[in-house]
Formats: structure tokens, sequence, C-alpha cells
């Protein structure tokens, strides 16, 4: 149901500066859980050409997209990737698995926690018989672990591991995030967060979009920590992304180039999305299929070659994924909106509400 509509001056206002990309932000709007229902999420609805901001029901989506529209997901899966455990010397320790280095799935890119600094040799206790040495320190300060088990570590893993909610999300986490915390179309383990944007759709939001003759299609990005960690710098230029890995399909690339040639709408469900899309795409505007690795910073200027509209979720003030949505529909028409959701209570970041931004 559409509540009322403003219009407002969306011309696009490039600014360099992360401290404009700020917002106050009441701690009661930070989502701490999900919804009973994952599909009872509110909509704020931005058309970009005409500025006009509407409150809608995420269940009128497959209303608001057209017919021909392509529909793009990430289907990443995230991992229990958070271990809590001790040091074999005592001590309690928790890591956060960032990245396999092996085929074998083995050794670790990892973050770590402990009340002193994990050194090279130390030697790690966790749940499932899962053992670890640290037998690295990368400049960026992350540990690089090898592990142990009894069997698969991927199944070890399953069973320890704890799902690595956000920092905002001021709880530890429960059997209701296994589920929630992940998509229902997630299917290539990898990600230690969430591609959030995809947790409001069910089979039944699928169902419906496909009866309006909306396509969808699959890439693959295993989101990072990096998209918690703003800038530490003011000027955006001085930042630099954590690579990320995505694949595109084959599949997914003729659909997207098939979709272009036509003139229907490519609509990325995430800002994962849009970055992986806009990694891919060749200077002809052709969307490449294969692996590759992504550090790509979308901010002011950037000139999208693929995305024609954009679902996605609230994001922190000052983060590098508000940039990226200011840079999409310009700063101060996101800012402008963003201050109509605080207005209206809409419920903020990983499990709160989303946009549709045509």
């Amino acid at each position: 149901m559409v509540v009322y509509e403003k219009k407002y001056d969306c011309k696009r206002t490039l600014s360099m500066k992360l401290s404009d990309y700020d917002f106050t932000l009441p701690e009661k709007l930070i989502a701490q859980a999900p919804l009973a229902e994952r599909s009872a999420s509110r909509l704020l609805h931005l058309q970009r050409e005409s500025g006009a901001i509407t409150h809608q029901s995420f269940a009128r989506l497959p209303q608001l997209l057209s017919e021909g529209d392509l529909l793009v997901r990430n289907d990443t899966r995230v991992l229990p990737a958070r271990l809590l455990g001790s040091k074999t010397s005592g001590g309690r320790v928790e890591l956060l698995l960032v990245r396999p280095l092996d085929q074998q799935g083995l050794i670790w890119r990892s973050m770590t926690r402990s009340s002193k600094p994990l050194r090279p040799g130390a030697l790690l206790d966790f749940p499932s018989g899962i053992q670890g040495e640290v037998i690295a320190v990368e400049d960026d300060g992350q540990r690089v672990v090898s592990f142990t088990c009894q069997g698969s570590f991927a199944a070890a893993l399953e069973s320890a591991g704890h799902m690595p909610l956000p920092p905002y999300i001021r709880r530890d986490d429960g059997l209701l995030d296994r589920e929630r915390y992940q998509t229902v179309f997630a299917s290539n383990p990898g990600a230690v967060a969430a591609p959030t944007a995809g947790l409001h759709f069910t089979a039944e939001t699928f169902a419906s979009l496909e009866s309006r003759g909306i396509e969808v299609c699959d890439v693959t990005l295993h989101v990072g920590p990096g998209t918690f960690q703003p800038p530490r710098t003011d000027n955006l230029d001085e930042h630099r992304m954590h690579a990320e890995v995505y694949h595109v399909p084959a599949a997914t690339a003729e659909a997207v180039n098939a979709a272009r040639a036509a003139g229907r709408r490519i609509v990325a469900l995430g800002t994962t999305v849009t970055r992986t899309l806009e990694s891919a795409v060749d200077d002809r505007g052709q969307l490449q299929a294969g692996k590759g690795e992504t550090a790509l910073f979308i901010q002011p200027g950037f000139p999208f070659r693929l995305v024609d509209a954009l679902f996605t979720n609230f994001h922190l003030p000052k983060s590098t994924l508000l940039v990226l949505v200011a840079a999409f529909a310009g700063r101060d028409f996101i800012l402008q909106a963003y201050a109509e959701a605080v207005a209206h209570d809409y419920r903020f970041f990983s499990y709160g509400d989303c946009m549709l931004i045509e």
C-alpha cells in the first residue's frame, strides 16, 4: 500500500568526503532480530528521474518492477565462520575465518581476538575437535591459521561455528540466525556476511516475479568482513576495498547481455550484485562469464554500465555501501530518503527494511 508520496530534488552532488555521507540514526531503529515473516518488511521506493519517494511494502515488489526486467541475485551462502575457543596455553580466543588459502579449506586468513596478540606457533582448541595453529601474521594484522580435525573440516565448522552477525546486532547468535541470516536461494558456501538485500525474498516472491514476466539469474560474490569496515580517511579516493571473490556463470552472462541488447532493465538485488556486475563488464558493455576478484569501490561519478535499478537495504552512516548507493541515486536524494525512513521508523541494516531505487 502506498502511504503517500513526496518529491525531492535528486540532483547528483559529487562529494568525495566521507563526512558528507553521515546521518543521525536512533539506536532503536537498528533491527536486532528478523521479523517473523521474511517478506513482511516495509519498502521505500525511490524514483530518480522524478524525485518521488513513496512508502510501500516489500510484498508489492513484483508490481513495482516491470515485465521483462532481469533481477540478478547473489547466491553465496554464509559460513558459520565465527569460532570461539581457547589457546592451548590458556586464555580465550575468537576467530573470524575470512578466506581459505588452500584447495582443501584447511588454511584460512582469519581475524582474531584474544587477551594477548596471537604469535606464529600459537596452538588453539575449538569445539568439535577442531585444532588450529597460527602460522603467519599478515601486514594488516590478520592471522593465517592452519586447522586439523577428525573428518571433514567443513562439517566440523558447521557444528562448532557461530553465524557471523554484524557488530551492530548486540546479542549472541542463535538457532534462528542459522536460517534467517541466510537467503532462501543461498547455494555456494563462502561468505562471512550475508548479502542482506536477499533476506526478504521467499519462494513465493520468486513465483510472483515469474508470473509477472520478470526473469531471475544468479551470480556469486563471497562477502567478506570488509563490508563492515568504514574508510579510515575522510578522502574517499584514499580508501582501498578488500578484494572479494566472484563468479559469473555463463548462463547469467548470456541472460544479462540478451536483456541489455533488447533494452530490458537489469535490476541488481543488492550492492554485492552491483559490484559484481560492474566489475565483470567489458569495454563494450558486455558481461563476461568466469571467476575473478573485485576490490571495486563505487563512489560518486562512477559510470554504471549494467545496473538500471537497485534493490537494497539501508546502510550504515559513513560506510562504503552508503557511498555506493549515493553514487547510483545522488547523495542529496539518498540522504533525504534516509531522513524520511528515520522519520517513519523504518528498521535499519541487516535485519531491517529495504528500498527500491529506479
